[in-house]
């Protein structure tokens, strides 16, 4: 299964809302697997997705997918390494 990664960011609410990570995506702020992503990318469990904020950069592993997710759960789309 795979999911945009726009979308990915904001269900897992690495990001907020869609608009900033398409805009984050569009600025080169974000990889998958080392590669600089276009909003419609898609992303799937095992991948390496690395956002770079203005503060720093936060590097995850996709552990699971899911088209829509309660806040309680986003978390377990990723682990941080």
């Amino acid at each position: 299964m795979e999911i945009r990664i726009d979308k990915f960011l904001k269900n897992s609410r690495i990001i907020k809302r869609r608009t900033v990570a398409k805009e984050a995506c569009e600025q080169g702020r974000v990889l998958i697997n080392g590669k600089v992503a276009k909003p419609g990318d898609d992303v799937k469990v095992d991948d390496i997705v690395e956002v770079i904020f203005g503060s720093g950069s936060m590097k995850v592993q996709v552990t699971m997918i899911k088209e829509s997710i309660g806040k309680n759960e986003a978390e377990e789309m990723y682990k941080i390494i």
